[in-house]
């Protein structure tokens, strides 16, 4: 019987994957490989929109998620390709090729100093929400968004609560009296 933890251990290490030939032919922009084979790549602000309609061109068809990161603890992490400068925050996206079971994450680096990005919205509708989610709760605005508003918090919000240096206080609780 083989030995299963042994083996899931050594699924679990992170070891470099055969990048897919029409990934590493297609996109010129700095690359990684995670866990499973997803491919990430790291463009910039700029590269951002030609990339995603290049790889949609390619047959990544679907957005799976658009998510923003505060590095604000984290400003000498390691885990980028040589070349690419950690900003403090960070838009992930996932994307997906049905046809040939690939997924693809792209990480791009936000700087403090001018928190936008382009918008994916003529590419992919469905970026909609997470991008006004994004806008919202980090303070990132996408360029080319339809309704860049506030998406959970009431338009009277001062702040934006998911940043890690968003002062954390108290809101009192109103309760309405019990029926009598």
């Amino acid at each position: 019987m083989p030995d299963v933890e042994a083996s899931a251990s050594a699924d679990a290490e992170e070891t470099p994957i055969e990048t897919p030939p029409k990934i590493a032919e297609l996109f010129g922009v700095p690359m990684t490989a995670s866990v499973a084979g997803q491919v990430v790549l790291h463009p910039s602000r700029a590269e951002l929109m030609p990339l995603v309609k290049e790889m949609r061109t390619a047959g990544y068809w679907q957005c799976l998620d658009l998510a923003a990161v505060d590095y604000l603890s984290h400003p000498d992490r390691s885990d980028l390709p040589f070349g690419i400068e950690p900003e403090r925050f960070e838009i992930v996206v996932l994307l997906i090729n049905h046809s040939e079971g690939l997924r693809a994450r792209l990480r791009v680096q936000i700087p403090e100093s001018d928190p936008t990005c382009p918008s994916l919205f003529t590419i992919h509708p469905g970026t909609e929400a997470p991008e006004r989610e994004a806008f919202d709760l980090m303070g990132i605005s996408f360029d080319g968004h339809p309704h860049m508003t506030r998406i959970l918090m009431p338009d009277s919000w001062d702040g934006h609560p998911l940043r890690k240096d968003y002062a954390i206080g108290r809101i009192p609780v109103q309760f309405k009296a019990a029926p009598s």
